[in-house]
């Protein structure tokens, strides 16, 4: 098996998720995306809002990205923001910064023309209903028009039945990605109405997913990605990478790369009294005051923090202002 130079990235957890719409062209049943970005045009870089280049290139710097993976809904349908974020990526970072894109369109000539010194890897998506006749399909002229500009070529899809049919664009490819079926939020209705269920209760892999990839999984210029490997390593790395480069002092950065701390909620008149206990017993750089809460070490807080006024808890979530994963009363 020989990965792609973007996967080769995206294992490390070194690649920044850059979320250009939600917009799509196509609606198809296996798509898990949420239905918080599914059909919005939103630009997402990681788990964070963002409306400017210039904020992705803050939050790839905060992770201390090596390059970016550019997805959607469709990116080709916001063509324009797509190579205003790529440039401001590249300029700042320089052309070692590795770009790959999705795309559910077989690109036209001017399209990939467009992109071709931005974008270092191209990944297509043909639509499920076309596998069986891939050779006869646009997708395998976009690819091989890329090929001609430079681009790593490659496609990437779910696990479905019939996915053995793509062994006939390999030739075509650099590589082959087939991604495990993931169960999600909007796409739960067409998996029951098909009959998938869920391999256990843990994952969102369907059953069955990784038996229909079987026939392809000896060939070298394909890789399997499942759903655990997504969540338990891939993501679990990009937030290491972001909670070395961001944590505070008293942050504890866990294993899963969420960090934990203490919070003290406090009124007005309790504010200079705890400012100056936290002050005096913890040190200076082992609390933030931030005016109606202090934040500061769990563990200082558990320990010493019995004479405190107001209500304190432990907050796990993910780093630099990421979601809360949990909050823990003391």
């Amino acid at each position: 098996m020989t990965l792609s130079s973007g996967c080769i990235l995206c294992h490390k957890g070194a690649k920044m998720v850059l979320f250009v719409t939600g917009r799509c062209h196509r609606s198809c049943w296996y798509c898990p995306l949420s239905s918080e970005r599914k059909g919005r045009d939103v630009v997402y870089a990681n788990e964070h809002r963002i409306i400017s280049p210039q904020e992705a290139v803050r939050e790839a710097e905060v992770m201390d990205a090596l390059g970016t993976g550019v997805t959607g809904g469709e990116p080709l349908l916001v063509i324009d923001r797509v190579a205003d974020y790529c440039r401001a990526l590249r300029e700042h970072f320089g052309k070692g910064h590795h770009i790959h894109l999705y795309t559910a369109k077989a690109p036209t000539d001017e399209e990939l023309e467009s992109l071709a010194c931005l974008v270092d890897e191209l990944r297509l998506h043909p639509p499920h209903e076309c596998w069986g006749t891939i050779l006869d399909s646009e997708y395998i002229r976009s690819a091989k028009r890329a090929k001609e500009l430079g681009f790593e070529v490659g496609m990437e899809v779910p696990a479905l039945p019939g996915v053995e049919h793509l062994a006939a664009a390999l030739p075509n490819l650099d590589f082959l990605n087939i991604n495990e079926l993931e169960w999600g939020e909007t796409n739960a209705g067409e998996m029951r109405r098909r009959g998938f269920v869920l391999t256990d209760d843990v994952h969102n892999a369907v059953a069955g997913a990784r038996e229909w990839a079987q026939p392809l999984k000896n060939n070298l210029k394909v890789h399997f990605c499942s759903s655990a490997f997504k969540d338990s390593v891939q993501l679990r790395e990009r937030l290491k990478r972001t909670a070395y480069k961001t944590a505070r002092p008293f942050d504890e950065i866990t294993g899963d790369g969420t960090i934990v701390y203490g919070v003290i909620e406090l009124s007005a008149g309790d504010l200079a009294r705890c400012r100056d206990f936290c002050e005096r017993e913890f040190g200076r750089e082992n609390f933030k005051d931030l005016g109606d809460r202090i934040e500061t070490a769990w563990w200082l807080l558990a320990d010493g923090g019995d004479d405190l006024p107001g209500k304190k808890y432990v907050i796990e979530r993910y780093p630099n202002g990421g979601i809360v994963v949990e909050v823990t009363p003391l």
